[in-house]
């Protein structure tokens, strides 16, 4: 399956459990990997039969920047599913990070990764 990444977008959020983390925005550092099949997009080189994936960006960084959750990973999850709307995204992959959250390490974060049946079913593995 093809495949579209939105690499290294910096939002800002208000994310975590700590009333510090509450108070003020932060920096997440949000990658994505769109699924889809692109094979008409590339033979007739027509915007419409591809992934909008400037729309889906936007979508994206306005919803981390106002979701306000205490988990990466209910944000991730949050986003995954957003993705997902898309017609022609059948999987995602979402990794979310948050820099200098912890002591001596750059970001601390979490990746998943869900399909469009997984959303269906209600099944979220």
């Amino acid at each position: 399956m093809d495949q579209i990444f939105i690499t290294d977008l910096v939002a800002r959020g208000i994310i975590g459990i700590n009333d510090w983390e509450r108070k003020a925005p932060q920096e997440m550092l949000i990658n994505i990997v769109l699924f889809a099949d692109l094979h008409k997009v590339g033979e007739s080189d027509d915007l419409h039969e591809g992934v909008d994936y400037r729309a889906v960006t936007k979508k994206v960084l306005a919803h981390a920047e106002s979701a306000r959750k205490l988990t990466v990973e209910a944000l991730a999850a949050d986003l995954a599913s957003l993705c997902l709307e898309e017609a022609l995204v059948k999987k995602v992959r979402v990794r979310v990070e948050k820099p200098g959250a912890v002591r001596f390490s750059r970001s601390v974060g979490v990746e998943i990764e869900r399909a469009k049946e997984d959303s269906f079913s209600g099944n979220n593995q």
